[in-house]
């Protein structure tokens, strides 16, 4: 009798003996693809999302991390970065001071970096095997009009083959999302009209730096007449775009362009952005469609710091946090037509990013003497690609040393050492 009932409560005991990897508990889940926003624990398996609950026991996983007062959100997107980067010739072909994009990631809760042109058509497959197979963080690219990309702004000012981008898209599409032009300086629309052709030939999307601004090539006719809905206006917020009138109310091309479906993405660098400019656009409630770095080494120790500042420093003015969540998620996965990245929903990749946020008094400036004071900053405590954890500020993955058995970290035969009087 005693065994039949034994049998009778162990078939009907909860099956929760680690079913999971991972639990991330306690944290405030946002992810505006879902439009969840909430206090959830979130459960990773096989590197995907497993389960969103409100409360998940930690038992079901061999691992839990602890994830109260964090802010959980999808791995960041930047799409705009330069990454096409050598290190053992450097600046000799990389394009536009580019940096090693796992330098630079995972530690600012980017899970996946969109190179913005750094390579063109005749050099792009020299980027794909030394940067973009070997890199840890996830590098899609932008392919430059011009052949040789960036190497500088010389070389982007002609060698435009449409049909070589398009052919070499269709080759390498796993990884080529985009085309771009940049740094054109004819008065003439061919780069950006060359290049949307290609982005027609290869179904994707076009960004375009406008490089220089001249009075045959005004900024208003780019976005109402020359890019293609789903292209994207990156810098919008240089110097010279214009954004408001004298009584501040915001230009109509601007909401004209938008309605017709054009992109603008913020991409900041080192001298990109402009304080007065993003100011008078949030007031207005036009707020960027993406927040992008323009990451490269002469913009990573300047005014734009990292992604999280960059998405503090629009907050300041005004920015909702939930809408710089957007516009560096759920956004920019919609624009490279990669809709599997972006978002956190049972059966998603478990990319993943816990956020701290600062109170206090901070300042943020423009790299043109400007400057903004918030009262939040946010900040990376963990980054996971994959399921797997790349960044880990607080140690959160550890476990006091003072609890392991003594032998930890040695290696059996390679680490025993010989100590005087002692024995090996």
């Amino acid at each position: 009798m005693r065994f039949g009932l034994l049998l009778v409560l162990l078939s009907t005991a909860p099956a929760w003996t680690q079913d999971f990897d991972l639990i991330i508990r306690g944290g405030r889940l946002i992810d505006p693809r879902n439009n969840r926003d909430g206090q959830f624990d979130v459960a990773i398996r096989d590197g995907r999302i497993a389960a969103i609950e409100p409360s998940i026991p930690a038992n079901r996983a061999r691992k839990s991390i602890d994830a109260a007062g964090l802010l959980v959100t999808p791995g960041m997107i930047d799409l705009h970065v330069h990454v096409f980067y050598n290190s053992a010739i450097p600046n000799a072909w990389a394009g536009d001071n580019s940096v090693q994009p796992d330098a630079f990631s995972f530690r600012t809760g980017v899970t996946t970096m969109v190179d913005a042109g750094s390579s063109g058509w005749r050099n792009f497959e020299q980027f794909r095997t030394t940067v973009i197979d070997r890199s840890k963080t996830r590098v899609f690219a932008l392919v430059n009009i011009a052949g040789f990309g960036m190497i500088s702004d010389a070389t982007e000012q002609h060698d435009f083959d449409p049909d070589a981008v398009a052919k070499l898209a269709a080759k390498h599409k796993d990884v080529i999302v985009g085309v771009k032009s940049a740094h054109y300086q004819a008065p003439d629309w061919e780069s950006v009209d060359l290049a949307v052709a290609a982005g027609t030939k290869a179904n994707i999307p076009v960004m375009v730096d406008f490089g220089y601004f001249l009075p045959q090539r005004p900024y208003y006719k780019l976005v109402n007449e020359h890019l293609r809905p789903g292209d994207i206006s990156t810098h919008m917020y240089r110097g010279p775009v214009p954004y408001v009138d004298e009584q501040g109310k915001l230009y109509p091309y601007l909401l004209e362009a938008r309605k017709r479906g054009v992109r603008f993405d913020v991409g900041h660098g080192g001298g990109s952005f402009v304080l007065r400019n993003a100011a008078g656009s949030i007031k207005n409630g036009f707020y960027p469609d993406t927040i992008s770095s323009d990451l490269h080494n002469g913009s990573m120790n300047g005014a734009f710091m990292d992604l999280p500042a960059l998405m503090s420093k629009l907050m300041a003015l005004g920015l909702p946090l939930k809408e710089a969540i957007r516009a560096t998620t759920s956004t920019p996965a919609e624009v490279i037509k990669h809709p599997e990245l972006g978002h956190l929903a049972v059966g998603a990749i478990a990319d993943i990013a816990l956020l701290g946020v600062m109170k206090g008094e901070f300042g943020y400036w423009d790299n043109n003497t400007g400057k903004v004071i918030g009262k939040e900053r946010l900040f990376c405590e963990m980054t996971l690609k994959s399921g797997a954890v790349m960044w880990d500020w607080n140690g959160r993955m550890g476990v006091d040393y003072r609890t392991l058995p003594p032998t930890y970290g040695i290696r059996p035969g390679v680490d025993q050492i010989l100590v005087p009087g002692g024995k090996k």
